[in-house]
């Protein structure tokens, strides 16, 4: 122990130690340098505001400016096609020179999903459904049922749709829903003798549906054919249907006023 004291006291332990720290410097100073170098410590550049503008613009920002980019897209209808809805890093952080950006832009193609069952489904579980497969809720409009906001049917493009159908991502589908009222009966309205536009404004009144229109005998004029026969008719035994009912009728032509002679 006492000739390892007395060794640290000699000039030759001094020279190794300070030959010792001398090099972990250095060796710190290279290293400190040179990872600076590699790095490019301070040298960048500000990512530009590429939300919001089309991809040419984009890209064109992007190779001026020494930056490599990558681009994905998505289906957004109410979108342009072409357009940079999102940037990765975002706009205005500092990166280093050829840094990769990474862009998604709004393609013109929709994707196609397979139509979901909605049949008989609330229309708030419906809403959840259609958004979940891209869709969106139309009009809606009631249909005489005892169940209420319950889906009838479903809609595109005036067409029925089912289960399974094509369809473009981001259509709207148009709803018949059940107004909860089926079971409550209304008085059958007289159509004898109206024209098919007035018998439809009463049925509507009424809460009742047009339904076959038939014709009876040469009608030369349909505007001013009147109703001959309804079906259900209005009798002393019925008087009351559901709502919703329709009513088939048959037309004939009208007949012309006689000619009065003073």
């Amino acid at each position: 122990m006492s000739k390892f004291l007395s060794y640290l006291k000699t000039k030759s332990f001094r020279n190794n130690l300070l030959a010792a720290i001398f090099t972990a410097l250095a060796i710190l100073f290279i290293a400190f340098f040179s990872l600076r170098y590699y790095t490019k410590h301070g040298q960048g550049l500000y990512v530009p505001t590429l939300k919001g503008t089309n991809i040419e613009q984009a890209v064109s920002k992007l190779t001026s400016m020494g930056l490599r980019y990558e681009v994905d897209s998505v289906y957004i209808m109410d979108q342009p096609p072409g357009l940079v809805i999102d940037q990765d890093p975002e706009a205005n952080t500092f990166v280093k020179d050829n840094r990769t950006i990474y862009l998604t832009i709004n393609t013109s193609q929709a994707p196609n999903v397979n139509f979901p069952d909605v049949e008989f489904k609330s229309l708030r579980e419906v809403e959840s459904i259609l958004s979940g497969f891209g869709l969106k809720i139309g009009d809606t409009t009631y249909k005489a049922d005892v169940s209420r906001d319950v889906v009838l049917e479903a809609l595109f493009g005036g067409r029925a749709v089912s289960v399974g159908d094509v369809l473009p991502k981001g259509s709207r589908i148009d709803l018949v829903l059940g107004d909860g009222r089926g079971n409550e009966e209304v008085d059958i309205p007289n159509l004898v003798g109206l024209t098919v536009d007035e018998a439809r404004f009463s049925l509507k009144g009424s809460m009742l549906s047009m339904g076959t229109i038939s014709y009876e005998g040469t009608i030369t004029d349909t505007a001013n054919a009147v109703i001959v026969l309804q079906t259900p008719i209005l009798s002393d035994t019925l008087t009351k249907v559901k709502i919703g009912t329709p009513v088939n009728i048959i037309l004939a032509e009208k007949p012309s006023e006689p000619d009065f002679i003073d």
